[in-house]
């Protein structure tokens, strides 16, 4: 694999842009809504989320001093020069129990630096379900940097894992996963993805399994990132359960695409993820729109983490929402949500 910059990537896409073909991509097929306009995704017994790492980098305000110097938010992410020390990565994994008593695992997202992913892979076991087959695919998020560009740690050890993206990845996103190293902004994958890769069309609902189905949302994101994928789960006598990578598309668009689109999505029973609140800095009057906004769905469990930011997860536990706390592990920051190594259960 040879190392480029992101110059001399674009350069290629125009001069030779068969390099990114998808060879064995395949196109999932969506579910067809019922005469109601609603879609029926099932039911499921239970989930079980295991937090590999909701820490995605160690230092807030190194990494925001880097991306205002090299000219703010909207500058794409594969040309800053991002420190490597700083890097950690979001990860988590997610285990289904379906009614005909079967199980079935996969992991969100892969984080960032691949050495901490790497530890933390062998802390939960990750490196030997993935060795052993356990682990059915890997469904990434979003393309920012903490999600994909530790992808390398679960290729290595299992390059033909079936891997599931939004549709609307970039093409530098594209050419990472088949294997490039992007000098600018220091990331690197030297494992080309072998599996199948499925890319999941905005707006569509996508049954993996009885009562678990993928959504893509498709929006403009920091970084010059597009799209989100979420997961909604229909647990029999609980309710629907949301799982997000960031929530770039918030909490009230998530929640309300459930109420509007899915059979039986009014009845909420838990999110897990991070939320995208005050990931940087204090509640102002829009975080906090959101945070009251939550209330009405009458949340069981909120599991929130990463990017929610802790004085948004502060002002839940005030207006008194059921917090899932955490044991601030491994790296965690705080025990006021789901950290490093803690289990949620739905």
């Amino acid at each position: 694999m040879k190392g480029i910059t992101r110059r001399e990537f674009v350069k290629t896409v125009v001069i030779g842009g068969a390099s990114l073909t998808l060879g064995g991509a395949i196109s999932h097929k969506p579910l067809e809504a019922l005469a109601s306009g609603k879609y029926d995704i099932g039911q499921c017994k239970s989930v079980r989320i295991t937090c590999i790492s909701e820490l995605g980098w160690f230092d807030s305000k190194k990494l925001v001093s880097q991306v205002k110097a090299a000219g703010g938010f909207k500058i794409s992410q594969w040309v800053i020069p991002w420190d490597p020390q700083n890097a950690a990565g979001s990860c988590s994994l997610i285990e289904v129990g379906l009614l005909d008593g079967s199980h079935h695992k996969f992991l969100v997202d892969t984080g960032w630096n691949r050495y901490y992913m790497d530890q933390a892979f062998k802390r939960e076991g990750i490196d030997k379900m993935l060795k052993h087959g356990e682990i059915e695919f890997l469904f990434i998020s979003h393309e920012h940097l903490d999600h994909l560009w530790g992808l390398e740690t679960t290729l290595r050890y299992n390059p033909q894992i079936s891997m599931f993206i939004p549709s609307t990845f970039y093409s530098e996103g594209m050419h990472y996963v088949r294997g490039a190293a992007f000098n600018e902004c220091n990331a690197a994958n030297r494992i080309s993805h072998q599996g199948r890769l499925i890319k999941l069309q905005p707006g569509t609902i996508n049954e993996l399994y009885p009562g678990a189905a993928a959504v893509t949302f498709d929006l403009p994101i920091i970084g010059r990132v597009r799209g989100e994928e979420s997961f909604y789960f229909n647990v029999k006598d609980k309710g629907m359960v949301l799982v997000t990578g960031c929530c770039h598309q918030n909490t009230i668009t998530f929640a309300d695409f459930a109420i509007d689109k899915i059979k039986g999505g009014a009845n909420m029973y838990g999110i897990y993820g991070g939320l995208h609140i005050a990931p940087f800095g204090p509640m102002n009057p829009d975080r906090e729109f959101i945070v009251k906004e939550m209330g009405k769905y009458s949340f069981k469990k909120v599991a929130c983490n990463h990017c929610t930011g802790e004085v948004a997860v502060k002002r839940m536990v005030e207006l008194g929402y059921p917090v899932v706390r955490g044991t601030a592990r491994f790296g965690s920051k705080s025990d006021l949500y789901v950290g490093n190594g803690d289990v949620v259960e739905f």
